[in-house]
């Protein structure tokens, strides 16, 4: 089944590993002109080779001006942004209380204002093109908060209020925006040394492996979710196999979440 998306210029956001590389393939695989980026720019070259994607560009989108220049660039070298997929966040496990305001600033400008300053961006050229594709990275967090990460719940809860708003405002212009909601993944923010689950480790006592264990055994399905199989809902979003779906939080959590939204 084709998607549509050939030719499609498209921005993954966070997508030298996990989640955002697998995007970039499969949106590559699919046809679409893709723009990988990510901090680093060893990692964003070698994902550009690896997912076959056209333009990569090291960017930090904590910082305010960067996600217009990543847009200003990608419509400099292969024209006008047709698909946006925000999918760059980080997170970490600590308490409410041991939070403090920068903690908060940290994740809020990376995890939140990243994405509504790339929308904002490509919002004109989609406008006066009267089409366009945005799927924004939540978590099963945006919906049932988990008080092991309450900075990064209250800042996935914020993507899903910005996806829906987006969406209301914007429909009538031809554009959809759309939100996904993971569940653990078994992807670097888990799995790579200091991630999630060494953190997780570290903060209960337990060994990593009984972290993973403990994650897995708390989804219905009994298992982390692959990148790829994330990657493959939020491809659909971005495709014309969805061009009536807009508004919408997805859950892709091996049915976490129990509740129908």
């Amino acid at each position: 089944m084709r998607l549509g998306l050939d030719d499609r210029v498209s921005i993954v956001t966070g997508s030298t590993a996990g989640i955002g590389l697998e995007t970039a393939r499969l949106l590559a695989a699919e046809g679409a002109r893709v723009v990988v980026t990510g901090r680093d720019e060893e990692r964003v070259e070698r994902a550009r080779a690896d997912v076959g994607a056209v333009l990569g560009v090291a960017a930090d989108l904590s910082r305010p001006e960067a996600p217009a220049e990543l847009v200003e660039r990608a419509a400099a070298e292969l024209g006008p942004v047709e698909v946006l997929v925000n999918n760059v966040g980080i997170a970490y496990q600590r308490s409410f209380e041991e939070l403090e305001e920068a903690d908060w600033e940290e994740l809020w400008q990376l995890n939140v204002m990243s994405y509504v300053r790339a929308i904002r961006a490509v919002l004109p050229s989609m406008r006066e093109a009267r089409y366009g594709a945005i799927v924004n990275v939540s978590s099963t967090a945006g919906k049932r908060p988990s008080g092991g990460m309450p900075d990064y719940s209250v800042t996935k809860a914020a993507v899903l209020s910005l996806s829906r708003l987006v969406a209301d405002l914007y429909a009538d212009d031809g554009i959809r925006c759309n939100a996904v909601t993971p569940g653990p993944t078994a992807s670097p923010a888990w799995l790579a040394p200091g991630g999630l689950a060494d953190q997780g480790a570290k903060r209960s006592g337990k060994t990593r492996e009984e972290i993973l264990a403990g994650v897995a055994k708390g989804r219905p399905l009994g298992r982390l979710a692959e990148p790829e199989e994330i990657a493959a809902v939020v491809a659909f979003l971005c495709s014309d196999r969805a061009s009536y779906v807009t508004g919408a939080a997805w859950s892709a959590d091996g049915g976490t979440v129990p509740v129908i939204i």
